[in-house]
């Protein structure tokens, strides 16, 4: 992806949360000047992959196949420093028919909330032993209701409905066609991005960036280390 198409999304998103008067972290404002400034203080931002997240999956279509994330809170499972936080919270941009591939977490449970816009589509499979789709039936809890799917069913969450996703659970979403773009809450175990994902298709989870003009903001990915004092 450009450098300039990322700082364009960005800025999209921040006019987007503004009008569902959602409010950022103050570092989701923080340019590579300041994090070049930033000291050991924000270790915790560092060290728990939080802030700006954006990917196009490898498609080469963000369009078709990407999502805007922003971690807001986050522990670590092997840093001790940060493993007395056990939870996670982010926010999610998900357009219109803008997929998010088929894939589960081994590890990470977590609640999908449909916090406001249009409406969310989520595609359900069990995974079997080999990490194949399975054809059996998926139960999942919807707002602290069980139901009862079809293997491949997909269910729909209107604004203020959620769902329970188990480890291991195959899901894949998108927002549904005509509804608008769907603003996503996502509370969860801790998250870590670099181990705990399992694509059904093979694809690339992190953007390769093409730098036609400077940051505006930096990916988690990308915060240089704490300056040596």
């Amino acid at each position: 992806m450009k450098r300039s198409k990322i700082n364009e999304l960005m800025r999209k998103t921040e006019t987007f949360l503004n009008e569902h008067n959602f409010k950022l972290p103050p570092f989701a404002s923080w340019g590579p000047d300041d994090w070049a400034e930033r000291g050991d203080e924000a270790d915790e931002i560092r060290e728990c992959m939080l802030g700006w997240d954006l990917t196009d999956f490898g498609s080469g279509n963000f369009e078709k196949a990407g999502l805007i994330m922003f971690t807001i809170r986050n522990g670590h499972n092997t840093n001790s420093k940060y493993k007395f936080k056990p939870y996670c919270e982010k926010i999610l941009i998900a357009g219109e028919e803008q997929v998010t591939p088929m894939h589960f977490h081994w590890n990470k449970v977590e609640d999908i909330i449909n916090r406001a816009g249009g409406n969310l589509v989520i595609q359900l499979y069990n995974s079997n032993k080999d990490e194949g789709l399975s054809e059996d039936d998926v139960e999942v809890s919807l707002d602290g209701v069980r139901t009862k799917n079809k293997a491949g069913d997909c269910v729909v969450l209107q604004p203020g409905e959620s769902i329970c996703l188990p480890a291991k659970l195959y899901h894949k979403f998108w927002a549904e066609k005509g509804k608008g773009t769907v603003l996503l809450g996502e509370v969860s175990k801790v998250n870590d991005d670099t181990t705990d994902n399992r694509f059904y298709e093979k694809i690339g989870r992190f953007p390769s960036i093409e730098e036609d003009e400077k940051p505006l903001y930096l990916l988690f990915s990308e915060y240089p280390k704490s300056p040596v004092t």
